[in-house]
């Protein structure tokens, strides 16, 4: 029976764990290795990985780092960071890595997409589309490279172009929210899930367990993906790699509409 997935994203920043507020003031939260070990033990879901500085920084994406979290790691992980070409796509799916994800490769280069789905299965490609509030008319728009580049686009069709070009997920990742832990955009990710078919992780915003429990009551079978809430332990903030026990993790479920 297909169940919501509860997923930590984890930051890399100069190669360490970092956590950041809509986008910006990386804050270092620790070791990746560490966080994943600690994370196996949880028994998590699902592992989104991505490097934040790659992409910005035209780097190529740090294969010895993908191969030993995709070694260490005993879920799913789902590594983006400086993609853009099939080669480099397919050279991490080689290290063990199950899905791929890709973000401003998507905008640029949506060739890219079709190829990665020929090439390595859709299960394997993830578009990620960042979203945040532009301009005067603050409608919703797609941006890149950490947010400081415009891309014009409408998140909805973008969305609904991905899915056809072969995506077989969309993280939906909100930088208004992002670290922000007052709860998702929700009314972003109605509009988002009602115009594409593939499965949908959100990201951005998760504060609570019931920021978990409400999404999930919303729109059932979905990826509930968050950094701040799993990395991050009471007011202050202090510093403490978490996860749902098996309890918190079934009453979250059992939400579903």
């Amino acid at each position: 029976m297909l169940r919501p997935r509860i997923i930590p994203c984890l930051l890399i920043h100069k190669g360490g764990l970092v956590k950041t507020v809509k986008f910006a003031d990386p804050k270092y939260v620790g070791d990746p290795i560490n966080a994943v070990r600690t994370f196996n033990e949880k028994e998590v879901d699902e592992l989104i990985v991505v490097d934040i500085d790659a992409t910005r920084n035209n780097h190529e994406p740090n294969y010895k780092m993908i191969a030993n979290l995709a070694s260490e790691c005993r879920m799913p992980l789902c590594y983006g960071g400086g993609v853009n070409t099939i080669e480099q796509l397919e050279r991490i799916i080689g290290l063990g890595v199950e899905k791929v994800a890709i973000s401003a490769a998507a905008v640029y280069h949506p060739d890219l997409i079709s190829q990665a789905a020929r090439r390595v299965g859709s299960q394997s490609v993830v578009v990620v589309i960042d979203v945040k509030t532009a301009g005067s008319s603050r409608r919703p728009e797609v941006v890149t490279h950490n947010s400081t580049r415009r891309s014009g686009l409408d998140p909805m069709t973008f969305a609904s172009r991905v899915e056809s070009l072969g995506a077989g997920e969309v993280v939906l990742n909100s930088v208004d929210r992002d670290g922000v832990m007052k709860g998702y955009d929700l009314e972003l990710i109605d509009q988002v899930r009602n115009v594409i078919s593939v499965p949908l992780t959100v990201l951005g915003g998760a504060g609570s367990h019931t920021d978990l429990s409400d999404l999930v009551r919303r729109h059932g079978i979905i990826g509930a993906a968050a950094g701040s809430l799993f990395v991050f332990k009471g007011k202050y903030r202090a510093v403490l790699i978490n996860y749902p026990n098996r309890n918190e993790k079934d009453a979250i479920c059992s939400s579903r509409p």
